[in-house]
């Protein structure tokens, strides 16, 4: 652990161009002869690096090329050289840590996060750092781990305290595709790249962070596993929290503290380019013993030293421990016993010095009686009691997850460069057919958070509750606070199973076949919390600066969103055509991913990937005619959709569209499902023409407005990342990474890893590719639109127009398996898009969910349209 008095050196002090053998006395010639000698010597020895597997063939007899750019950028007078062999390189790790103030800085800048990049070239490994001008490289996902990358422009950055070290900066490259095989286990040219703990190349800091955001603990500084201690305190003298609330502010040496953890909140790092402090991180305990409650705030590198090892329950003896006014602003979480005192006046400190706070885990079997320690008390609710909780109540829950959607970000503030990390899941517990729908925060456990998978035991404390009764659809999910705390290794020893309403839970979970449980979805587009019913709703809780924005915005507003950010905007226009794209694995014939091929015909995602990744985003891509079909694929049986859906039809306020009256033939049920795909052309109420088939409609508007458009953004494709996928145990670990947000490391794959195209999809239907045209009729855009149908819905009600197909609520895999009597999804679909064609020429309002992929891919989805009065 690196502790706060083995700071490093300010600069660039960790990594040297020259090897700790070379040495600036020599000649240019012999440091030439000697740096040769060197790397044949290092080269002989890579057979003995431990671990490697890996290796290219060759590599051994081959030249490395990261030391002829050393070498080259060592002669250079200007220390910045164009290099005239560009080889490619492996890219191994992208780690990220805010770089301080420089001595010459005289005004704070805001906080500038760099990142050292370690590529391979088969021969050796080297840490880099990255010019700032080439972040946005990351923030898009775009330089990434596992990729091939080529390198065009270099230069040194010295550090002028020492001698003979410097850093090699990376001012000009050009990211490729992924590869299949790796160099993981090359040697580091220099061996200071080998230190531990790891170090930033550049400033004073003595860690890295997360990549992606500033709660999780990243790194090897980060202990855990400290192990309760056999104390003896019979002659420790102990004070109450009671009594030392009392005499605090008279005293000047406190006695120990005997308390029990109810409550640990997330990690807080408060790190500023001007503050130079190797790791500013604070976390809050919430402690108590017979007498009270009080909050215990962990300071700096006592967190890296001491956070992974707690937990909520342990028994905790503090010495050495400082004592302050409590922070006024601060709410202190409730005590879930009512009989505990809450202690607001004061605040407990601990540090790493000033003085070095002593902190011992007291073994549960040592708990005596007369320590009279609180119990934990846990406030679990089933989901058949959720709908009567108030709002902003905080709450338990245990049950079984039955969805895990991907990882999503949100930025802290607007103009801000850090963001929270979550992901949407639905936990089921046997009380309801509904599950609880949960925005699932990092807790600053992202061993949990990372590998949190369908069928797994769940359990997530200290959640408030969100709802609102008065929109339709109904508002009612639950989100984690700054207590919330995640379990899911299993609940056998966990101090909630004496709970009575956990221990019918569990029970339930035991008796679950396989049968109730092959229903689990994991990822792809999750359209969640809904949007309400009338625009007037929407708009009270969206800025008014923000409340619409126009097509020619659109896509400065994509360019800003950084990887896995989404936003949701609203925009204006007429709807003028409609395409139906089929799954490219449907429900119905898509194979399991044990037995699946792939096919002969690139999907248009694979086909969009293989564009070159530095093109601008939000490029013309171009668009595939023709409708991915599902032949290539052997016939299964329907499985389920991700979501069942229940019809939620339109009350007055939501300015429903009149609709003709379909010919009695298409109402009827038997009669729906055989629509002929011919093309037929039909007339509106209003006496508008149009073309619809069983798969497309467009608008004479459209044929008359697209040939002169001034611009057309086409954001229509669907990538496989955005379709939900039913889960399957034996492939956990690769669809659960699929899910996760890129890796700061590299982590090889285990034999053939399958394509996430050959897991079948959750959904019943395809998707849709919407054109709306501006109000002015100059700029167009495509949309997807992705309904969340199941075949249910289909069966028992028909679909009117494309307003009320779209009011729906997201809710949860139906436990019962279906009908195999069900529709076919081309006539369906057929159905929506005659829906939409009642559109024609109508003035209508989109909300768009609009989602940063990754590597120059945009999701942008219709949410929600509404038509104004």
């Amino acid at each position: 652990m690196s502790g706060e008095s083995d700071q490093p050196q300010p600069g660039p002090s960790h990594a040297g161009l020259y090897s700790e053998r070379h040495s600036e006395r020599h000649s240019e010639r012999h440091s030439e002869r000697h740096s040769e000698r060197h790397s044949e010597r290092r080269e002989r020895d890579q057979a003995g690096v431990p671990g490697g597997v890996i290796r290219r063939a060759g590599s051994q007899k081959r030249r490395s090329w990261i030391q002829k750019v050393i070498e080259q950028i060592i002669g250079s007078p200007r220390q910045c050289v164009t290099l005239s062999e560009v080889v490619p390189v492996s890219v191994l790790a992208v780690q990220r840590y805010l770089l301080e103030d420089e001595p010459q800085d005289t005004v704070p800048k805001p906080p500038l996060y760099c990142y050292d990049v370690t590529i391979s070239d088969g021969v050796y490994q080297e840490k880099c750092y990255l010019d700032p001008s080439l972040n946005f490289l990351v923030y898009q996902n775009i330089l990434k781990v596992g990729i091939e990358m080529r390198i065009s422009r270099v230069s040194c950055l010295y550090n002028e305290k020492r001698l003979g070290q410097g850093i090699l900066c990376i001012d000009k490259v050009q990211c490729g595709e992924p590869l299949d095989v790796v160099s993981v286990e090359t040697p580091f040219r220099n061996r200071a790249h080998e230190e531990k703990p790891e170090r930033p190349l550049r400033g004073g800091r003595s860690h890295y962070l997360a990549l992606w955001n500033n709660e999780d603990p990243y790194g090897d500084i980060w202990k855990a596993n400290k192990q309760p201690e056999d104390f003896n305190l019979n002659n420790t003298k102990i004070i109450s929290l009671s009594h030392l609330e009392m005499t605090w502010n008279s005293r000047k040496n406190f006695p120990a503290l005997l308390v029990r953890i109810l409550h640990m909140s997330k990690l807080r790092y408060y790190g500023k380019p001007n503050k130079r402090m190797t790791e500013p991180y604070q976390t809050y305990l919430e402690v108590a013993d017979s007498s009270g409650m009080v909050s215990v705030i962990m300071w700096n590198a006592l967190c890296p030293e001491w956070y992974k090892s707690l937990r909520v329950g342990l028994i905790l003896l503090l010495q050495d421990y400082s004592v302050k006014k409590s922070y006024s602003l601060r709410i202190q979480p409730d005590p879930v016993d009512p009989h505990i005192k809450q202690i607001s006046t004061m605040e407990i400190c601990l540090n790493f010095r000033d003085p070095p706070t002593n902190i011992v885990i007291i073994a549960e079997k040592h708990l005596k009686s007369e320590w009279k320690l609180p119990k934990l008390v846990n406030r679990f609710i089933t989901r058949s009691e959720l709908d009567e909780m108030p709002e902003n109540s905080i709450c338990d829950v245990i049950g079984l997850l039955s969805f895990v959607g991907r990882v999503q970000r949100s930025k802290k503030r607007e103009n801000g460069e850090d963001f929270w990390s979550y992901r949407w899941i639905h936990i089921t517990d046997g009380t309801s057919e509904q599950p609880f729908i949960v925005q699932l925060f990092s807790t600053s456990q992202p061993e949990v958070f990372e590998n949190i998978h369908p069928k797994a035991y769940f359990a997530c404390t200290q959640l408030k509750v969100v709802k609102n009764n008065s929109q339709v659809p109904n508002l009612l999910y639950l989100t984690t606070t700054n207590e919330s705390r995640v379990l899911i290794t299993g609940h056998r020893g966990q101090p909630y199973t004496y709970d009575t309403k956990a221990k019918k839970i569990i029970q339930w979970i035991k008796t679950k076949t396989n049968l109730e449980a092959k229903n689990t979805v994991i990822g792809g587009y999750y359209p969640y919390p809904p949007v309400p019913e009338t625009f007037s709703k929407y708009s009270r809780f969206i800025k008014a600066e923000w409340l619409l924005t126009t097509i020619s915005e659109v896509r400065k507003v994509i360019e800003d969103l950084q990887y896995r950010e989404q936003r949701r905007i609203a925009i204006q226009g007429i709807i003028t055509a409609i395409k139906y794209i089929p799954n490219k694995h449907s429900a119905q014939s898509a194979p399991a991913p044990e037995a699946c091929q792939t096919a002969s015909q690139p999907s248009t995602s694979q086909a969009a990937e293989k564009e070159g990744h530095c093109q601008e985003r939000g490029s013309k891509r171009p668009q595939d005619d023709t409708p991915m079909g599902s032949q290539n694929f052997p016939s299964m049986s329907m499985v389920l959709s991700l979501c069942a859906k229940r019809k939620i039809l339109q009350g007055p306020s939501a300015n429903p569209i009149p609709v003709p009256q379909p010919d009695s033939s298409a109402q009827t049920k038997g009669n729906k499902h055989n629509i002929s795909s011919q093309e037929s052309s039909t007339a509106s109420a209003t006496g508008k023409s149009r073309r619809i088939t069983n798969e497309r409609w467009e608008s004479r508007l459209w044929r008359d407005r697209k040939g002169s458009l001034r611009d057309h953004l086409k954001y229509a494709h669907v990538d496989p990342e955005s379709i939900p996928r039913k889960f399957i145990l034996e492939h956990e670990k690769f669809l659960t990474q699929q899910f996760n947000s890129q890796p700061s490391k590299y982590i090889p794959p285990e034999g053939n890893s399958p394509k996430l195209n050959e897991f079948q999809s959750a959904r019943s239907l395809g998707h849709f590719e919407v054109t709306i045209l501006g109000l002015n009729h100059e700029i167009a855009i495509d949309v997807a639109f992705l309904p969340m149908y199941s075949p249910e819905d289909v069966q028992t009600s028909q679909i009117d127009t494309f307003l009320t197909c779209m009011n729906y609520s997201c809710v949860y895999p139906p436990e019962e398996p279906v009908s195999e009597k069900v529709p076919d999804p081309k006539a369906v679909a057929g159905d929506i898009i005659r829906a939409a064609a009642d559109l024609d020429r109508v003035h209508i309002i989109g909300i768009l969910d609009i989602c940063n992929l990754g590597n120059n891919k945009v999701e942008v989805c219709l949410q929600k349209i509404y038509t104004p009065k």
